[in-house]
This record gives C-alpha cells, structure tokens and sequence, in this order.
C-alpha cells in the first residue's frame, strides 16, 4: 500500500460533490429566510448594529443584507442579487432572495436523486424563458401621464415598507420628483437620472407631513454676510461661477523683494484693483445672487453687498449642478467669460429660512425646472432615513415606469399565473427535464406564500384556493391582499407592479440558482505569498501570538 499522495497543502479545506451544493442550498436558503418576513405590506422591520456602533432600522431587502457580514461565500453571491436588481431597478429586492433561495430549496431533491446540476440548470433556464412570455402576455401598458394609475402604483410598491401609513404622501413625493427631472431624449424615451438631479435632503424636526418636493434646490447654506444681503429676492438673476472671487495668488509660491515702502501700497492696490474689476466683470449683468463654488473675499463680498447682491460661497459641486439645471443657468469658470445667456432666470424666488437651527437657501418656483429637492422632515433620524431608503425605491419605480409603461398584477398573482402556466406546458416536455422544469413552476409560489404567511393566514387553504384559482387560467389578477390576506383581484385592488421589476427579478433569482447550483468543489485556504526572505522551506504553520501580533512580516508588501 502506498502512502497518500498529498496534492493539495494541509491548511487547505476541500469539499466536493453533493455535499458542496447542499452546503450552498442551505447558505442561500439561510440568507432567504432572514429576508423573508420584510416581504408584503405586513413585513416587520429589522434593527441591524453596524460595525460604528450605529443602528440601522428597515426592511428594505438591500439595506439588510448590505449591514450583515458573511462567511458563507454561496451567502455573499445571494447579496450580490440584491444589490444588482436594487441598482438595476431599485425596487423588488427581496423577493429577488426568496425567489432564489426557493429555486435552490426545490433543486434539493433533484440533487439528492443524483440529477446531474446543468440539466436542473438546462430545466430552469427554459422556465425563465416562459415566464418572461407569461410576463409579456399578462402585462398590460398604461399611459404614464394618468397620474391616478402612477399614484396606484408607486402605492402599491411603497405599501411593503414602512412608510405605507402615509401612504399617498411619499408616492407623491416620488412622482413629482421623477416627473420634474424626466427629460425627453427623443423617440418618445424619456431619461430619468434619479441619482444627479433629485437631492434629498433630510431636515430632522417636524412631521412628515411637511415633507414637499420643491420646484428648485435647497442648499445648507447662508449668504456670506448675512446682515447686509437680501435673504428674499423674487425672480432672482443668479449667476453661478466655479472660480474663486479672491486675489489669485502665483501658482507656486513667488517671494517679491519689495526695497521701497510705496511698492508694497502697490501690490496691495493691484490685489485690490484686481477684485473690484472682477466684481465688475460679474455686476455688469445685474444679478441678483452670486454663488461660487469656491472662495469669496472679504472684499468682493463688500463689493458685492454694495451692489445689493447677495452672495453663497463654497457649494457644493453637485448643488452647483442642480442650480444650475433648475433655474437654466450657465456654470462659468472664468468672471471675464460671462455673456447675458449664462444667467440663470428661471427661478422666482430666492429666499434663505431658518429650519431648526441652521439656516438653509432655498430657490424655488423656477419655470420649467430640471432638477429638484425633496425636503424631508420627521422625528429621528432613523426614521429620516428609512424614509429616504422607500423614497429611492419609490422613484426607482416611477422612473421604470416612465421608462418602460408596462405593469404585471401585484399580490403574488403575477408568480401564481406563471407558476400555474408553467405547469401546464411541463407535461408537453419530454426526458429527463420535466420534473425540475415543473419544480421551479413551484417555486415561483414562494412569493404568495409568503405574502399569506406574512399576513398570519391559513397558508394551505389560501395557496391551494388561488392555484385552483389560476389552475384553470381563467383570472391572471387574482392574489392576496396583502393586508388582510384575503384573495382579491389586484385590478379593483389597484396593487400592480412594474413589468421590469418583475422580470427582472425573475431573471436574477434564476440564474443565480443556476450560478449556485453548478459549483461542484469548494477550495479554500489559499495560501499567501510568502516575504522574500522567509525560508523557502516547508514550514509549519506559525501559530500567533499576542506578541507578533502586529509583526509587520504580515503585511506582504
């Protein structure tokens, strides 16, 4: 008998085989069930500690799994779905993790029969496919200006978060913000940058009630010199700069040798010449607001308060942007480069307020704005921004539906209808793909499922009255109220989802399982490249002790 060829070194862990896709079904199956109950109108909340010491309250599926930190590397690829369909269409991201783990839990079987991974795959990638036909057949197109259907909607997808007992409020909020920034990019396409063009900004105090999407930009910022310049201007002419309103000093440090006591009168006039013509430059168009994004001497502020401007220093480049896009203003690098069309005069007013104890600039009213502000206000913090985390999703959803103006019934009747249509074709398919073509028709009432059993129904008999429900395709709108767990038709209901969440869901959870389904050996341990100098040998491993724990060999460089 020989001794066992060691190939792999010791400090490595192998697995293979079955085993690796149970421990991967289960990682996944883990990784759902933490997310399970945020799903459907009566979802709890969950209280996450960050590594700061902060809390973090919501049930956004992103923002959970984004806190939680994980061994598992199956555990991680399922995080990484919850992020790719939050950027990808911000909304749907936990049931994208029940569909997956769902998908995985059914594969089980299969894998325990000794069904070969790439034909469950093969039999689930053909299910994806159909289902995106379902999707397409069931979903019915809307007009994007009827602002009652838009309002159902958004509603529908809030009413899963916490936010839902201000129900119209922040769909509202919402569709207004997407509406102002939406911008025609020809081919009736309409382009919505969420991200660019709609600050939020969260002002703690007050109710939510107060919150309002503004017609223009608020800045945390005060004039420069707040007793001698206006604080409310109506129709304002704004002019933004992005240079300095200050003496330029060389670009590398110069020494003058001044030898007589006059030059040095000199020098400081220039300086001072030097701003009063740039003042001049700029008050030549008669604005009314000046706002830089960098400095602003003393003395251009005098100049300026003299004038009766009033002037902002220091923004922010982003804010600068959204000024800019809201009251049709053009960015100017240089004071000597400014011409009549480059000033800003959409806005109607300009105004600085007090909001709590800081003092925040408001320009608003502006015709035709392309950028806004939400103003948020509330009691703490963590409610400001869970509330923010629902009003993303609210936009996202907003923006997919200008986008693309399709909706597919919300409620777990959009999955019951796929699911129901899958199982009829499973019987025209032949061979081994069958059965777990058939499977993932099942796992798609995951989502229903939940939903019931989020509301505390009887979980058996609603499941089984809805599949006989669609069994017979009669009603594709039938699902669960998601309130009282009661069958309803999601049409009068008016609960919809957008048709590129949903498929894009599905999309996601499927090849995810696929992905996770097809890895067959885990190999871990790999081992660091070692210092030059270390001996070359084989050594044992070093055990470490309190001592050398900050020895800097760790570090490889």
């Amino acid at each position: 008998m020989h001794a066992p060829v060691l190939v792999l070194q010791d400090s490595m862990k192998r697995e293979q085989g079955g085993k690796v896709q149970r421990a991967n079904i289960q990682a996944a199956k883990a990784v759902a069930d933490i997310i399970r109950t945020t799903l459907g109108p009566r979802s709890m909340l969950k209280m996450l500690l960050d590594a700061a010491g902060g809390i973090v309250v919501t049930n956004d599926g992103n923002a959970i799994l984004r806190e939680l930190d994980l061994a598992h590397p199956a555990a991680k690829s399922m995080i990484e779905l919850s992020r790719t369909q939050d950027e990808e269409v911000g909304d749907g991201t936990t049931s994208v993790i029940v569909l997956a783990g769902e998908m995985l839990h059914v594969a089980e079987a299969f894998i325990d029969k000794k069904y070969h991974p790439t034909v469950i795959c093969r039999a689930y990638g053909k299910a994806l496919e159909d289902a995106i036909a379902v999707l397409d057949k069931i979903a019915m197109t809307i007009d994007v200006k009827d602002r009652a259907t838009m309002l159902g909607l958004v509603k529908s997808c809030i009413g899963t978060k916490f936010t839902s007992q201000f129900g119209d409020l922040i769909a509202d909020l919402a569709i207004d913000a997407t509406t102002i920034v939406g911008v025609e990019v020809g081919q009736g396409l309409r382009e919505v940058d969420i991200k660019k063009y709609i600050k939020v900004e969260k002002v703690p105090g007050g109710q939510l009630e107060d919150s309002t999407v503004l017609k223009g930009v608020m800045m945390n910022k005060d004039v420069v010199a707040p007793g001698k310049m206006r604080r409310k201007i109506v129709n304002p002419r704004i002019i933004l700069l992005d240079s300095p309103l200050e003496y330029k000093k060389g670009e590398n440090q110069t020494n003058a040798e001044l030898l007589r006591e006059e030059d040095w009168n000199v020098l400081l006039k220039m300086e001072e010449e030097y701003i009063e013509n740039m003042c001049a430059q700029i008050l030549k168009f008669k604005p009314d607001v000046v706002i830089t994004e960098k400095g602003l001497s003393d003395l251009a502020c005098h100049y300026l308060s003299k004038a009766g401007v009033s002037a902002i220093r220091r923004l922010r480049k982003t804010d600068n942007n959204r000024i800019a896009k809201a009251c049709g203003a053009v960015i100017v690098n240089r004071p000597d480069e400014l011409q009549e069309s480059d000033v800003g005069t959409g806005a109607g007013l300009f105004e600085v307020k007090k909001i709590g104890d800081e003092f925040f600039t408001f320009i608003v009213d502006c015709k035709d704005p392309k950028a806004c502000t939400v103003l948020l206000r509330g009691a703490s913090k963590d409610l400001l921004n869970e509330v923010e985390r629902n009003l993303q999703d609210a936009m996202s959803v907003a923006r997919n539906i200008i986008k693309n103006p399709k909706l597919v019934p919300g409620g777990g009747a959009t999955e019951l209808t796929v699911s129901a249509m899958l199982k009829q074709k499973s019987s025209s398919i032949e061979g081994i793909e069958k059965w777990p073509y058939e499977a993932a028709a099942i796992a798609f009432e995951a989502i229903p499922r939940t939903l019931s059993q989020n509301c505390g129904v009887n979980v058996i008999r609603t499941m089984t009255a809805l599949q006989g429900k669609h069994a017979n395709g009669e009603n594709a709108w039938i699902g669960i109220d998601g309130n009282t767990g009661e069958i309803a038709d999601m049409k009068e209901q008016k609960i919809w989802d957008s048709y590129t969440v949903k498929a894009q869901a599905f999309k996601t959870a499927i090849e995810a399982a696929c992905l996770l389904l097809r890895i067959d050996d885990i190999v871990s341990g790999i081992k660091k490249k070692q210092a030059p100098g270390a001996s070359q040998g084989p050594s044992k491993p070093k055990v470490e002790g309190e001592d050398d724990a900050d020895n800097d060999q760790l570090i490889p460089e």
